[in-house]
């Protein structure tokens, strides 16, 4: 087990496989040491975390689906790492997108929920730059979808 994934395990979580694509795209591409990750839904097993912040979803709920999407996020990275998540050298940039109303302004407060969660597991690789934006509509009616940009070696 690697060394990120032992802090996981005493965070209590163990990382899914890879999602699949939900549509014609690919989960990843790497350029030389810099991995691209396609967008990851707030998806916890087989359930979809759906709702719009400002409407039917709190905050805490809405910063817990991000932090899903950081799992899968970091699934997609094990992956494009043969399986060896040590590979992973930093996480670079996050975008996060909220489905949330017009007048729905604590975005970065949900995207918090991935943030957090990756400097509690990876420390000082988990340190990153992002951006927190609103989305009128997310597929399948998601909370949350976040796409990242990760150095590995």
């Amino acid at each position: 087990m690697s060394q990120f994934e032992t802090r996981l395990a005493g965070m209590g979580v163990t990382l899914p496989d890879a999602p699949m694509p939900a549509a014609n795209y690919v989960p990843y591409v790497q350029v030389g040491e810099m991995l691209y990750v396609s967008g990851q839904i707030a998806k916890d097993g087989d359930r979809l975390l759906t709702g719009k912040l400002g409407a039917d979803m709190d905050v805490a709920a809405g910063a817990e689906a991000a932090r899903v999407c950081a799992i899968a996020l970091l699934a997609q990275v094990k992956a494009a790492c043969g399986g060896d998540l040590d590979r992973l050298e930093q996480v670079v940039r996050l975008t996060g997108f909220v489905n949330s109303t017009a007048d729905f302004t604590e975005q970065p407060q949900v995207i918090n929920g991935a943030s957090d969660f990756l400097g509690e597991a990876l420390g000082a690789a988990g340190k990153h730059a992002r951006a927190a934006v609103s989305a009128a509509a997310l597929p399948f009616g998601v909370a949350v979808e976040i796409d990242g940009i990760f150095r590995i070696r």
